[in-house]
């Protein structure tokens, strides 16, 4: 950190009144200033500025290095939905310094007098709303970055369809500047129009009940064509999967993509690899995907998984849902890395053999699972079963 080529500074509306004496000194050394035109105007950056590209992209800063003496200006914390997480990626640590300043999110919290602690943050300036949906409950607190003064409106149109038009949406304009502006205004009756960048919207969420914070969630929240693992057998999966976060599944004969779905929902920056060979059941999976918000954490290909292994980025667990054979399974095995957990499920009596006797021949588990569901005979009820599963779950 002796001689950094990239200095990356937060900053706030109020500018160079709120930043510290070393982010000036670095402004006053800068060779090269990036950032938005905002941002820009804020340091007077003069004809040293450069604006962010469009579509965004760091090449050029990361084409600059050779010279050094680079400033990049971001709002607030860089490293909080900002372009120094997308900078420190691909930097080692000595070749930048960041003096980041308050974020939107800890000033929004400020003016709410909520704990941030207690409150989900999320960046939706270039996200879909749908990355709510997780949270999406009654009495939660929600800070939302938004993309630009007419996201606001649409926000409150999608809370409204989602059932929570009686929350009120209190929406933050310029926050710590000369600009600021803060109002209040229900989700279902919201009629801002002169919203202003930078913006943040806060709400406390008031409508039903969301998602479940467990495993088997209902059947019906998917799109699927039959071709799915049902909730009471899907929690079992999941439990013997065990995600954790920022790891990586392959769901291998995905079919709705149920399991990858919860998997990425189970833990923090989890992603899922979901293969299935059949374009309907793809298409159903892309759906479950985006209703759910995640989009950015569950790849799907339209794909043999037998065929495509080898594309795929090291596995911490492995499910198979859509039917195995010996010679699958070979290959499937001898792909796997040490330490990888594997979890087949089988309905069919010459996969059920299969099970039993990988199981024999490489241990882990195998446990065979019988539900039964109460439906209506005539003017009473009786246990409808459903097709046994066996399940092997192994360390590979």
């Amino acid at each position: 950190m002796s001689d950094p080529w990239l200095t990356i500074i937060g900053l706030s509306e109020d500018g160079l009144a709120g930043v510290s004496e070393a982010s000036r000194a670095a402004l006053k050394a800068a060779r090269i200033i990036f950032g938005g035109p905002r941002h820009l105007d804020l340091v007077a950056a003069g004809k040293r500025g450069r604006a962010w590209p469009v579509p965004f992209s760091i090449e050029p800063i990361l084409a600059e290095k050779a010279e050094g003496g680079v400033v990049v200006v971001t709002s607030g914390d860089p490293f909080w939905y900002g372009a120094g997480g997308s900078l420190s990626q691909v930097l080692s640590p000595g070749e930048w310094i960041a003096h980041p300043a308050p974020s939107t999110f800890g000033h929004a919290a400020a003016r709410m007098g909520w704990r941030i602690e207690d409150t989900m943050c999320i960046g939706l300036h270039a996200a879909p709303f749908e990355r709510l949906v997780s949270g999406l409950t009654d009495r939660q607190r929600f800070i939302c970055l938004m993309r630009d003064g007419s996201a606001p409106g649409e926000l409150a149109h999608w809370l409204t369809e989602k059932g929570f038009g009686g929350s009120d949406m209190t929406v933050l304009e310029a926050l710590a500047g000369p600009r600021e502006r803060v109002r209040t205004v229900p989700a279902a009756t919201f009629d801002l129009v002169d919203v202003t960048t930078p913006v943040a919207v806060a709400f406390l969420a008031k409508g039903p009940k969301g998602l479940q914070h467990s495993n088997g969630l209902p059947d019906d929240l998917f799109a699927s064509d039959g071709q799915i693992t049902k909730s009471p057998i899907r929690a079992l999966t999941l439990a013997a999967l065990a995600p954790r976060a920022r790891e990586v599944l392959w769901d291998l004969g995905a079919g709705s993509g149920s399991i990858s779905v919860e998997w990425c929902l189970s833990a923090t920056g989890a992603t899922a690899h979901a293969l299935e060979s059949r374009a309907d059941r793809v298409v159903n999976i892309v759906r479950n995907a985006q209703a759910f918000g995640l989009g950015h954490r569950l790849a799907v290909r339209e794909t043999r998984w037998q065929d495509a292994l080898a594309d795929l980025p090291q596995p911490d667990a492995v499910f198979v849902g859509g039917g195995i054979d010996s010679a699958g399974l070979e290959t499937l095995w001898k792909s796997l890395p040490t330490g990888t957990r594997l979890v087949i499920n089988a309905v069919t009596l010459e996969s059920e053999a299969l099970l039993m006797q990988s199981q024999q021949a490489r241990g882990g588990e195998l446990f065979r699972f019988d539900v039964a569901q109460a439906k209506p005979i005539g003017r009473m009820q009786g246990w409808t079963p459903s097709r046994p599963v066996v399940q092997w779950n192994v360390v590979r």
